[in-house]
């Protein structure tokens, strides 16, 4: 696909995710369970906040999600806390703001065994102050944290992820 044709689809992209969004509100984003590296990780998407200010996400250990051990794969749990802060953040900042992952680190702790689950929250205070700082500055790199629970409630990982936060503005002036 042409740049080009990117381009013109990604306006498609925002009416469809509108028009979902109308019609179930932040319940929309559980259908991303359906996302085909979720769907063959086993990642299912529990529950959302009405204001997508928190996800909370659960992998099952499955035969296809284990690893040599008989423990949970670490690219699974990975993927499983993959967009989350970002997603947030553009949902809570809009569409003048651009949101990437940058940076990530996942610390094991102890094997994976059964159902994994992980809270991706961010507080409305902090992602006002992030608008602010980002208002202000053009660009901002957060760092968030959270940790996977397995099922006796005991952290089976850390994991820190840097997000980069621009206004468009910026963006386009700095290409």
């Amino acid at each position: 696909m042409s740049p080009n044709r990117f381009a013109q689809s990604k306006p498609l992209f925002r009416y469809v995710n509108e028009v979902l969004r109308r019609f179930g509100g932040t319940r929309v984003f559980l259908l991303m369970s359906l996302y085909a590296p979720f769907l063959g990780a086993g990642i299912r998407i529990c529950r959302v906040a009405d204001d997508a200010t928190w996800f909370e996400v659960e992998l099952p250990l499955r035969f296809w999600n284990k690893n040599y051990f008989g423990t949970h794969f670490g690219g699974s749990l990975y993927a499983m806390t993959d967009p989350f802060f970002a997603l947030i953040l553009t949902e809570f900042l809009g569409p003048d703001y651009v949101v990437w992952d940058k940076e990530a680190t996942i610390r094991f702790k102890r094997p994976g065994r059964g159902t994994t689950r992980a809270r991706f929250e961010i507080p409305r205070q902090q992602l006002e102050t992030i608008r602010q700082h980002v208002d202000r500055d053009g660009k901002r790199h957060e760092i968030f944290q959270t940790n996977l629970i397995g099922p006796d409630g005991d952290v089976m990982a850390e994991i820190e992820k840097t997000v980069s936060i621009r206004r468009k503005s910026t963006v386009i002036n700095s290409a």
